[in-house]
C-alpha cells in the first residue's frame, strides 16, 4: 500500500488514508465492551443544550474536521486509517455510563460520539483516533459552532468554520521524533505493582466523582510545598492510597500511578494524532510509618527526575523501536494481535493507576462567556479499577475519578487531604456518598 500524494485530501474517487500512530496500534487489539479505551471530554455550558442545534453543529463541522473523519481498518500486517463518507453519527441526549465501548458498526464507522445532557455537552474518543489534546482541539470547535447557532444575532460576525490558526496535522510525530534505537533497558523495567482491588460495582456500572476547586487556591498550596500543581495532585492520590488501601503498611510492591506527558512542546509538534509518553509515578513503603510529607518528596522527585528530554527520548526510542523492527514487519497482524496482546496483559500488573492532566482550557472570545468549565475522564483498564483526570478552565481546577470499585474511601481521603490544606472542594456525583469533605 502506497501513500497517495495528497494525503488528506477530500476526494471520493481516492479517500485519504493514514497508518495508526506507534501508540494507536495498541488499542483496537484490546478494546472490548470491558475494556473500552476510550476518554470523554466534557463542556459545561451556561445554558440548556438544545439537541437539535447540537446535531446540526457536528453535522457542519465534521466536513472541516479529517482526523475525525476516519474509521479503522484491518491490513494484512498492520490496522490504518481511511476517510470514512458515511452520514455523520447521531447526537444523542446521553442515556448510559460514561467511557462505554464505541460500537463502530453502530455509529457509522465514526470512532467517536457526542452526547448531551442539561447543559453538558460530551465528546467520547476511541484513543486509537486521537489523545486528549486533539479531543480537545474537536470539542472547543464544536463548541463554538453549536453557539454559533445557538445565538446567532450574538455571533453574527462569526463564520461557520475553523477557528484561526487551527491546523490539522496529522503526521506521526513518533516516527518523525525517533532517531535512533538507543539503549531502553530502564525505559519500563519494573516489577508488579499494588493492583487496588475490592468488591466491584454491576458490569457496566462507574463511579463518578468530580472535585472542583479555585485555581488560586491550589496554587498557593502548591507553592508552599515548593511542587508544581501536578506533582501535588498526584502526590496527595498516592498518598491517599497507601493510607486507604494499604492502610499505612509496608509492602513488597510498589504504588505506581501512570503519568502521562504530552510530548508536543518537546518535540514542537502540532499533530492532533496521539503523541505522548508515559511516566510513572512510584513510591514503595517501607519498614516505617510515611507522612504525606514523605510522600509528596518521593512522588515529586520521581516525577521531576523524568520529565527530562533525554528520559523521553529514552522512552520514545523504546516504543518506536519494536514497531520498527524488521523482523516483525512481514508477520500477519492476526498474528501481532496475539503477541501485542500477551505483552499487555503480561504488563498490566506494573501500574496502580493513571492520574492524566489535560491541562488549562480556554475558550476564545467570543465565546468564552458562554462556558461555565470543563470536565474529563478515563475509561477503567486492565488492574486499574480507579483512575484519576484533571482538567481547568476559567480558573476552576477539576480532579475527576472513575472508578468500578463499591469503596470510595482513596477518593474521599484524597478531597480531606485538599481541604485540609485549606482548598475549598465542591463535590459531584453519579451516586449518593456520604461524608463528601
Amino acid at each position: 500500500m502506497k501513500t497517495p500524494k495528497n494525503k488528506g485530501s477530500i476526494s471520493k474517487n481516492h479517500p485519504a488514508w493514514a497508518k495508526l500512530d506507534n501508540t494507536a496500534l495498541l488499542f483496537p487489539v484490546i478494546a472490548s465492551s470491558e475494556m473500552s479505551s476510550t476518554y470523554r471530554i466534557s463542556a459545561l455550558l451556561k445554558e440548556e443544550i438544545d439537541g437539535d442545534l447540537l446535531q446540526q453543529a457536528q453535522d457542519i463541522l465534521l466536513p472541516q474536521f479529517l482526523p475525525f473523519r476516519m474509521r479503522l481498518k484491518m491490513g494484512i500486517f498492520w490496522y490504518y486509517f481511511e476517510e470514512n463518507d458515511r452520514k455523520p453519527p447521531k447526537v444523542t441526549e446521553e442515556n448510559s455510563y460514561p467511557g462505554t465501548y464505541i460500537n463502530k458498526s453502530r455509529n457509522n464507522h465514526y470512532m467517536f460520539r457526542v452526547t448531551y445532557y442539561k447543559k453538558r455537552i460530551n465528546l467520547e474518543v476511541f484513543h486509537a483516533l486521537t489523545d486528549g489534546y486533539g479531543g480537545l482541539l474537536f470539542l472547543k470547535e464544536l463548541v463554538y459552532q453549536y453557539l454559533r447557532l445557538s445565538h446567532p444575532d450574538e455571533l453574527s460576525g462569526e463564520k461557520d468554520r475553523l477557528s484561526p490558526g487551527v491546523t490539522l496535522d496529522m503526521e506521526d510525530s513518533y516516527l518523525k521524533s525517533f532517531k535512533s534505537a538507543k539503549s531502553h533497558d530502564e525505559a519500563y523495567r519494573g516489577g508488579k505493582a499494588v493492583i487496588i482491588k475490592g468488591e466491584k460495582l454491576p458490569k457496566g456500572e462507574m463511579k463518578l466523582i468530580h472535585g472542583c476547586f479555585r485555581l488560586d487556591d491550589i496554587k498557593t498550596v502548591a507553592k508552599k510545598y515548593g511542587v508544581t500543581i501536578n506533582q501535588f495532585l498526584v502526590s496527595v492520590f498516592v498518598y491517599s492510597i497507601y493510607v486507604e488501601y494499604l492502610k499505612g503498611a509496608p509492602s513488597a510492591r510498589p504504588i505506581n500511578c501512570c503519568v502521562p506527558v504530552d510530548l508536543r512542546s518537546f518535540y514542537g509538534s502540532s499533530t492532533v494524532k496521539n503523541f505522548f509518553a508515559m511516566t510513572m509515578a512510584s513510591f514503595r513503603p517501607e519498614d516505617r510509618e510515611y507522612t504525606f510529607n514523605d510522600v509528596l518528596k518521593i512522588v515529586s522527585e520521581s516525577l521531576k527526575s523524568q520529565m527530562t528530554k533525554d528520559n523521553l527520548d529514552t522512552i520514545l526510542s523504546y516504543n518506536v523501536s519494536n514497531e520498527q523492527n524488521v523482523f516483525l514487519r512481514p508477520i500477519p497482524l492476526f498474528i501481532k494481535n496475539i503477541a501485542i496482546r500477551s505483552v499487555y496483559y503480561a504488563t498490566a500488573d506494573k501500574a496502580t493507576s493513571t492520574m492524566t492532566n489535560i491541562g488549562d482550557v480556554k475558550f476564545r472570545e467570543p465565546y468564552d462567556k458562554y462556558v461555565d468549565r470543563i470536565y474529563a475522564m478515563l475509561a477503567l483498564s486492565k488492574g486499574q479499577d480507579i483512575k484519576g483526570t484533571i482538567v481547568c478552565c476559567n480558573g476552576i481546577f477539576t480532579v475527576n475519578f472513575t472508578s468500578k470499585l463499591a469503596d470510595v474511601s482513596i477518593q474521599k481521603r484524597f478531597f480531606r487531604i485538599m481541604a485540609s490544606e485549606g482548598i475549598d472542594v465542591m463535590i459531584e456525583t453519579n451516586e449518593y456518598m456520604e461524608d463528601n469533605t
